[in-house]
């Protein structure tokens, strides 16, 4: 990656010097202690799943398949970006490589893109789940769940793949500092020394319609879902599934809307760069911290689950 860009590049490093506005000491220790935390928490909320389902064969079922590979991609989201501000928050570790600055930022809007497609495929469980029950545990396989998990992954890091070229493609001569807390595309996009129209047009088309296409399949999937529910003879019926369908929504909500708070702070005129940098990395904390509490809250069979491990814990010597 590096070689191929230094033909045209003259600049071997990034300088990501944080929050613009809040260079003093005591700033920088505020948004240190409030990211630590919140990123032991994500990890603490999103581990404890990701063990309770590895170790519980009751909970190798679909539906727990997917709430376990959630708990990864947001335990990934997270750690490409939030342990990287704490190091220059705290540590003034300022410098970063061009390899590894590309690298984190190609990481970043890949498993971005790859979560977007994951929701489709949460999305599409339950629509079978409600539309067609008797055909759910011959159509939502494990192994049928494992490939189309691989292929939200696989589509999140092609969807990158372009962006990416012509990025590297561009020639770096002069300014270095990116006025973020981690490498971001369209930020080090803009240090190039030449015309970058290209390269705006074409991530922001990716972009657009990565998030187009989820949100026009969720909305036809919960509309479909929503007209099943209502031909429920029994209102305990129609409570349980709604009650099935009201997490996914909360967890589309809480990821569509922080998203999209980036992406309207970057271009809403007199949006201050703090107020741009601080969105962007709350986009991956605010997800990851909350759909652990999500899920846990409203699953018995997972808080029976973890109860149970823990106390096996206990008991062993």
């Amino acid at each position: 990656m590096t070689n191929a860009s230094l033909t045209t590049s003259s600049v071997e490093q990034f300088i990501v010097i944080g929050l613009p506005g809040f260079q003093d000491h005591e700033s920088k220790v505020l948004f240190s202690v409030i990211f630590l935390i919140a990123y032991l928490l994500i990890c603490l909320g999103n581990l404890s799943i990701l063990v309770t389902f590895m170790l519980d064969e009751n909970l190798h079922k679909p539906m727990y398949v997917l709430i376990s590979t959630l708990a990864l991609f947001d335990l990934t989201f997270s750690s490409i970006t939030v342990p990287r501000a704490l190091t220059i928050l705290m540590f003034d570790a300022t410098i970063s490589s061009f390899a590894a600055c590309f690298t984190q930022l190609f990481l970043y809007h890949s498993i971005g893109s790859s979560q977007t497609f994951f929701l489709m495929l949460m999305a599409y469980d339950r629509l079978v789940a409600i539309c067609n029950p008797l055909l759910y545990p011959t159509i939502m396989t494990n192994r049928f769940l494992l490939k189309q998990i691989a292929l939200c992954w696989l589509g999140g890091f092609i969807t990158l793949i372009i962006p990416l070229v012509l990025a590297l493609r561009l020639p770096f001569c002069g300014p270095n500092k990116v006025r973020h807390l981690f490498c971001d595309l369209g930020l080090v996009v803009r240090l190039a020394c030449t015309d970058i129209s290209i390269n705006s047009i074409v991530t922001l088309t990716i972009g657009l319609s990565v998030m187009f296409i989820a949100l026009a399949y969720i909305l036809y999937s919960y509309t479909r879902i929503i007209i099943s529910v209502l031909k429920i003879a029994s209102s305990e019926g129609r409570s349980k599934a709604f009650s099935t369908c009201g997490t996914h929504l909360v967890v589309i909500f809480v990821f569509i809307f922080t998203a999209a708070g980036v992406y309207i702070s970057y271009r809403m005129p007199g949006t201050s760069e703090d107020m741009r940098v601080i969105a962007a990395v709350l986009q991956t904390i605010i997800s990851p911290l909350l759909n652990p509490f999500i899920y846990c809250l409203r699953n018995k069979e997972i808080r029976d689950s973890f109860v149970k491990i823990v106390k096996r814990c206990k008991i062993s010597p």
